[in-house]
């Protein structure tokens, strides 16, 4: 049974201020930086066997993969389909609105000209399928995004609509997941 590890990117401006990313190209603070450095050396001091790590090509992702590549020395790849999800009408506003919040649990809404949770975990999904059937002999660290990270869980673990869009891990957090 194989089994990979996930990590959000590491800390952004729209982070502090409590905005909702999504597809928005989003840099890192030097906090998120140093988070990102201090995760790769967390990963070394525990002997954290990785063979591969796949990021989201948006530039917070990539930048904290970076990081973790250069002092690790395992190799990174540009994954499109760990892209954050298109919130649409809500990117750029308060991540804890009320409207959003509420949004955030019908499955099928695209928030206006966005991607809605149905298609976004479909895409997530579908690598996390891909990834299963290599597990057994490759392990891998996603480097990504919150919203990817409640679709991960959700592919592990069964989680109610208010469970799902309420579910989160802090930046540079890093999570195991068995297949």
């Amino acid at each position: 049974m194989g089994y990979i590890y996930f990590a959000r990117h590491g800390q952004t401006v729209w982070n502090v201020e409590n905005k909702i990313c999504g597809v928005i190209d989003i840099e890192l603070t030097e906090k998120g930086h140093r988070q990102a450095e201090e995760l790769a050396e967390k990963i070394l001091e525990e002997g954290t066997h990785i063979d591969e790590i796949i990021c989201s090509p948006l530039v917070r992702a990539a930048e904290t993969a970076r990081h973790i590549s250069e002092a690790t020395g395992v190799p990174m790849r540009v994954e499109q389909r760990l892209t954050e999800q298109n919130f649409g009408k809500y990117e750029g506003t308060a991540r804890d609105g009320e409207e959003f919040g509420r949004a955030k649990t019908c499955f099928a809404d695209s928030y206006g000209g966005g991607e809605s949770m149905i298609r976004f975990c479909h895409r997530i999904y579908g690598l996390l399928d891909d990834i299963r059937d290599e597990a057994e002999e490759k392990v891998y660290l996603l480097v990504a995004h919150n919203g990817v990270a409640r679709a991960v869980q959700s592919y592990f673990t069964d989680m109610t609509n208010e469970e799902f869009a309420k579910y989160g891990i802090g930046n540079c957090e890093l999570r195991k997941f068995e297949f």
